[in-house]
Formats: structure tokens, sequence, C-alpha cells
């Protein structure tokens, strides 16, 4: 515990985000563990009870410390009131944990590039992710990974249309995966019920306000720059502070632009502008999100942190450290996780739930 209280007092640069109060939750319990310990007092309930917190990092600016859940300063009880609430119902989704599945129809995504290239091959693709459980599909025509080159609208528009189409009736909510305002459009024209942008509505000037206007479902996902700049700006202080900030400057300005806070998912952006040790701190740190008051959704898939962690370097290879790191997220905050391998991952999250519903 000492080492904690040591590391949790450290002063931040004043200069690496701008001032906020934020509550850390620390020392996480979940199931019934968590209602019995916010029942005894000795625990705060996190994001509508199913998690509680029994430790708090306070951070207000550069100042950090510790405190007992139990023994939170009064004035903190505005922001241990954000942190109690339910999120906000999302998509039509309901509160359970939701898997959704990754359906890439692009040549060159880093974990499965080329296996949904064909539109009969993605919309075959997306069904048997039905079958196995997605209760939601995320369907993309671009590239993300660190390094790719852009596509066009144009482009993007001709991948994903077909698919989108294919599958509209399937079943579940359609997720178009896009930076572009007008693949947004086509896009939601042709079926699609939720936005997902990696740039956090920042890419398209004209983005915002087509949201907003639409009336969907969007996810604001952290990064910084672009797929091929973010490499350069991975440079933080404390990741997992720092990227909830961001997030919440991104949140803010969507509000702004008259997109419903209830219509938000936030998403930490591993891998994005983020080194191995900088996804595992945000992952560590994921409920600082809770202060949003938005749901969470987790992509670890396959990630290159998992590699980084275990050196097998194939992404196909990485399902056993994804299911690991999903879980992990699931029991730090998160309620949607965006997964290529959604049998495995439905298999693994019921498990969880039934573990995590005998507590105690």
């Amino acid at each position: 515990m000492s080492s904690l209280i040591s590391n949790s007092s450290r002063r931040m640069d004043p200069g690496s985000s701008p001032a906020r109060r934020l509550i850390e939750p620390l020392g996480l319990l979940c199931g019934v563990a968590a209602a019995e310990a916010v029942r005894q007092g000795a625990a705060r309930p996190l994001a509508g009870g199913a998690l509680a917190y029994t430790l708090a990092r306070l951070i207000d600016g550069a100042q950090a410390s510790l405190v007992a859940a139990s023994a939170l300063p009064a004035d903190w009880a505005d922001v241990a009131e954000l942190l109690a609430a339910a999120p906000p119902e999302w998509a039509g989704l309901g509160p359970a944990p939701v898997v959704m599945g990754i359906v890439n129809v692009t040549p060159d995504s880093f974990s499965d590039g080329g296996d949904y290239a064909d539109p009969v091959h993605a919309v075959a693709g997306g069904q048997a992710m039905i079958a196995a459980g997605a209760g939601v599909l995320d369907i993309g025509g671009e590239s993300t990974r660190p390094g790719s080159a852009p596509v066009t609208p144009a482009e993007e528009q001709a991948r994903i249309l077909p698919v989108i189409r294919g599958l509209r009736d399937a079943g579940v909510p359609i997720s178009v995966d896009t930076r572009h305002a007008a693949t947004m459009a086509a896009a939601l024209d042709a079926g699609a019920s939720i936005v997902n942008d990696v740039s956090a509505l920042a890419h398209d000037p004209a983005a915002a306000a087509l949201v907003a206007a639409r009336g969907v479902p969007v996810v604001l996902m952290h990064m910084r720059g672009t797929p091929a700049t973010m490499g350069s700006l991975a440079t933080y202080d404390d990741p997992a502070v720092e990227v909830a900030l961001e997030l919440a400057e991104r949140v803010a300005a969507a509000v702004a632009a008259g997109i419903a806070r209830e219509r938000i998912v936030v998403d930490p952006g591993i891998g994005f502008a983020k080194r191995v040790h900088h996804s595992l701190r945000v992952l560590n740190g994921l409920a600082l999100l809770a202060n949003l008051g938005c749901r969470i959704l987790v992509g670890v898939s396959r990630k290159s942190f998992i590699a980084g962690v275990v050196e097998v370097p194939p992404p196909k290879r990485r399902v056993p450290g994804s299911l690991a790191a999903a879980l992990f997220a699931l029991a730090h905050g998160a309620s949607v996780l965006r997964v290529h391998d959604v049998a495995e991952t439905v298999q693994a999250v019921r498990v969880w739930q039934a573990l995590a519903e005998s507590a105690g």
C-alpha cells in the first residue's frame, strides 16, 4: 500500500493537461462483493453499482492524493455523485456488456486485412458474428493502423456500403467506422445507425454537425494527430489522466455541437498514439473515464501492446491476450467490447459475469 500512496501523491506537470477535478477509482470490486461493500459503507458505487471502489485518487490540477472511498472529503461529493450514476442507455443495447464485432472491409488492416475485402465475405462474416453473439457490428473501410495511408471517402464508401446494405436487416445495429462526414451520411442512409470516429469528430469539420442533425449515437475515440503522425505524439506524464482529460474536451465539443451526452460513448483508443506502457496504464486507469458520464467502449482485440507483453507477433495469435485484456476492461468499467473474435469473447464474458454475480 505504501508504494501506491507514494505514486499517487506525485505532482503532475501542470502543462500536460487542462486543470480538472477527477476521481480515479481504485481498489475495485464487482458484482455481489461490490454491492455488499457499498451496503456496509466500505466502498462507493461506480457506474450504477455493478462496480464499487474502496480507494480514491483525488486529482485536482497538478495535485493528486489517495484517500479511502469511505473518507472522501465533502467537497468531492459532486464528483463522487457523477461516478455513482449509471451511464445512460446507449443505442438501445441495454446495460449488460455488449460485444461489438469488427468487420474491416479493407485489404490492409493490421489484424485481418483482406479477410473481408470482398463484400460477399464481409456480409457472411458479419452474419457469423451475429450468430456467435455480437450485439452490434462495426463496419469500416479505412485502415487506421500506425503509418497507414488515408483513403478517400469515395473509395471508403465503395468498400462499405454494399456490406452495410447486406447486413442492415440482420437484427443488430450497424456502426460505421469512419472519420469522414460524407461517409457517415452515406452509411446512415444505407442502414447504419451508429457513428464510430477514431478522431472523436475532430478530423472532418462537418462531422459533428452531421451527427447532431441525424440524432445518432456516436463513439468518440482518443487519438492524437493522425494514423501517420500519432506515433510521434505518444508523450505523456500520466497517460490515463491525460486521455480522460482530452476525451472530456471532445465530449464537451460534441455536446456544444448539439449531440446529447447520452448518445456519446468514449473509447480510450488503446494503441493509438500510445506505446505499450501507455496502453497498460490507460487500461489500469480506465475507471477514470466514468468521470465523463458516458458509457465506455474498449478495443483491445489483437492489439500490438499484447505482443509487447508476451512477444506473440502475428495478430491472429493474440486471442488469449485479447480476452485477458477485455475482461480486465470490464472489471474496470467498460460496457462495450470491440472485438474480432466474437464467439471466444462472448463465452469469456458470460463466464466472467457468472463469477461476478456469484461472488461472496
